[in-house]
């Protein structure tokens, strides 16, 4: 078959994330099955307008702002007459509305997360109205669309917004089983260890990690803060680190290697977790497989990701202070955290990128079979 994806950036982008991460390890393997793969995705200075990564042809156009606005035309002046078997949306940010443009193949619309209101904390109010209304646009654009998802949570918002649940399939991400095969036993951990791992943003509420390590450090004062990541808001998160007092137990690293990654997560004792809204926890299963429980929010992705007193503890949004107690509670219980450690781990296992991939190509198989042109 021949697949052509729409996604805002491919994982070369400076600022690639979870949904690169996502389709690249995923549509790798279908183009390792014999399938013919193009990405449609937005420019980034530097960057070629047309090349291959890892067998799959990369097209760039359009800028980091604009893409949507310039996918309709690039479509219908390059790609409409191209034979596609199908066309894959990635909705994780604005969405393009391909139905209303395309009828003559099918499209599979596949989603990492929604917004929704937590948009108004991460950009300005104009910006942050756009975007949250594009979304509650999405039944009536995309009604008629096969859906994969990534988390239950995102299929509960979807079919609250009058999606069917017919239509839609839960499909979880993998971990890189390759980078974590070195992961197989519990390795030696400092007792004192906080980690968290993933972009720099307003809605990820690092600032609300940092003002609970305050209260940690008063209960334990060997503990420590590794924050792994970068992003916009990283200037205003160290300049709150120096206010609180708290710039000798926590280390901003900025970006990792994918080693340096997990030697950070194997060294860990804790992670934490308290985003505003996730699509899933690809970074909670990583270090699940790093035999690091988590701490983390109860928010839609978090609580997929997050089995609760199990793999880790769930706690309220907003809440600093019961956010403080679960890092001091796992910090000081060292047989609670070894047996969460220990479950997490377990359960880690199941996340492959294999699975995903299959999974991903028999939905693909299955929409291509049942469109009627």
């Amino acid at each position: 078959m021949r697949i052509l994806v729409i996604n805002w950036r491919d994982i070369n982008h400076p600022e690639a994330g979870g949904a690169e991460v996502h389709f690249q390890e995923t549509f790798t393997r279908i183009v390792a099955a014999g399938h013919h793969v193009t990405l449609l995705c937005s420019r980034v200075s530097g960057a070629a307008e047309h090349e291959w990564i890892d067998g799959i042809e990369v097209i760039r156009n359009g800028g980091n702002f604009t893409f949507n606005l310039t996918v309709p035309g690039f479509y219908r002046s390059r790609l409409a007459d191209a034979d596609f078997d199908l066309i894959i949306e990635y909705l994780n940010k604005i969405p393009f509305f391909l139905p209303a443009l395309v009828k003559d193949r099918p499209i599979l619309v596949l989603v990492q997360h929604l917004f929704g209101a937590p948009v108004f904390r991460e950009t300005n109010p104009v910006f942050a109205s756009y975007v949250y209304l594009a979304e509650r646009i999405i039944p009536y654009v995309y009604g008629s669309c096969a859906f994969e998802v990534i988390s239950e949570s995102t299929m509960a918002e979807l079919k609250r917004m009058g999606i069917p649940s017919g239509q839609m399939e839960v499909v979880h991400c993998g971990i890189g089983r390759a980078l974590f095969s070195q992961v197989d036993a519990l390795g030696e951990k400092s007792g004192m260890s906080v980690i968290y791992l993933g972009r720099l943003k307003r809605y990820k509420n690092v600032d609300r990690l940092i003002r609970a390590m305050k209260s940690v450090h008063v209960e334990l004062p060997d503990a420590r803060l590794s924050i792994v990541g970068d992003g916009d808001h990283s200037k205003a998160l160290k300049m709150l680190s120096a206010k609180l007092g708290l710039e000798n137990i926590i280390t901003f690293t900025g970006p990792v290697s994918d080693a340096e990654k997990i030697r950070l997560l194997r060294h860990a004792d804790v992670a934490a977790f308290p985003s505003d809204k996730e699509g899933w926890g690809l970074s909670v299963i990583e270090a699940n497989a790093c035999y690091t429980p988590v701490v983390a929010t109860d928010v839609p992705g978090l609580r997929d990701a997050v089995v609760n007193q199990e793999t880790g503890i769930l706690t309220p949004l907003g809440d600093t202070a019961a956010l403080a107690d679960a890092l001091i509670r796992l910090l000081k219980d060292d047989t609670l955290r070894l047996q969460m450690a220990q479950k997490a781990a377990d359960r880690a296992t199941g996340f492959t990128w294999d699975l995903t991939a299959g999974r991903t190509l028999n939905i693909i198989e299955r929409v291509v079979k049942s469109f009627k042109k």
